[in-house]
């Protein structure tokens, strides 16, 4: 049975002719590394026995109707793609040659795997890409999805960049499905503002990153779902990287207090930290951030579409 998982995970290839011949036989996906993209926007796979080639037609989903630009094919260079072997052909220096199609796999994926999802449903993702509204991520075979980024964690970030980076595999749920359309979330996997709060102790100096800067004091995230108020302090930027002591932890309020006690400098930007998920399966009805009795409210719900 084919798992559907996305591109650069796969990590299975047949190594000769006879195993190629089975791959088609028992319809298996396989993947490889795309090593070229010609004039005409046909890939080609190193499958290490032989080279495969993936027609234009059949290089994803849409390129035919004109729904996906060609951008999608030519940025696949250098990259992992995931197809169906379909047969072998000779090319015009009569060399022997794999023809691949890399739009049936997505289309067997879209089947069996993508439309079956429902709101709510925790699923495996790879970032492709990343704009200022959010990142996007393989979910399937090289398909497309949208994290949103107030969606991305609890405490708000500039630019996604600041908490992912491209290639990173990370955890998703299924936010809302809209016409065929899957938008996803990630802060209700990353823990309630208690499981965050819990990892601190009053009287601690920690390492924090400084997320916005207001007249009535300075918010420093501890945690991506958890950010602490501290007191206004010269020479303080938006993404500075402080130290600060935990004066207060006050859960009925949500909030904690804190003291800066030095600033650090970075030459250049450092890479995200992994994600410390507190869910990793399954499928979520609802997610409640707050703390039981608290005056605010965060509430996620999912409709189980």
């Amino acid at each position: 049975m084919n798992r559907y998982l996305p591109e650069g995970e796969l990590a299975r290839c047949p190594a000769s002719m006879s195993e190629a011949e089975e791959y088609i036989k028992k319809g298996m996906l396989a993947e490889a590394l795309c090593v070229l993209c010609t004039g005409d926007h046909d890939l080609y796979a190193d499958l290490g026995f032989l080279k495969g080639r993936i027609p234009r037609c059949e290089g994803a989903i849409g390129i035919e109707d004109g729904s996906t630009r060609d951008i999608a094919l030519i940025s696949r260079v250098n990259k992992p793609v995931v197809f169906r072997i379909l047969g072998f052909e000779t090319d015009v220096r009569g060399d022997l040659v794999a023809v691949l199609s890399r739009k049936l796999a997505q289309e067997e994926c879209m089947e069996n795997y993508i439309r079956r999802l429902k709101c709510g449903d925790i699923i495996d993702a790879r970032v492709t890409h990343m704009e200022q509204f959010g990142a996007f991520v393989d979910i399937g075979c090289g398909i497309s999805s949208l994290i949103p980024i107030d969606l991305i964690s609890v405490s708000r970030i500039s630019h996604p960049s600041d908490r992912l980076y491209i290639g990173q595999n990370i955890k998703a749920v299924v936010k809302s499905i809209e016409k065929g359309k899957i938008t996803l979330s990630h802060k209700e996997l990353l823990g309630t503002w208690q499981q965050n709060a819990d990892n601190f102790s009053i009287g601690e100096t920690v390492t924090g990153v400084v997320r916005s800067i207001e007249s009535y004091g300075i918010f420093v995230e501890l945690k991506p779902n958890l950010a602490g108020l501290a007191e206004l302090k010269p020479d303080i930027t938006v993404g500075s990287k402080v130290s600060v002591y935990i004066k207060a932890i006050i859960p009925e309020k949500m909030k904690i207090k804190l003291i800066i006690v030095d600033k650090f400098e970075y030459k250049q930007k450092e890479r995200p930290p992994e994600p410390d998920y507190y869910i990793t399966s399954g499928s979520l009805k609802s997610w409640k951030y707050s703390v039981e009795g608290s005056d605010k409210q965060i509430i996620t719900v999912f409709d189980g579409q």
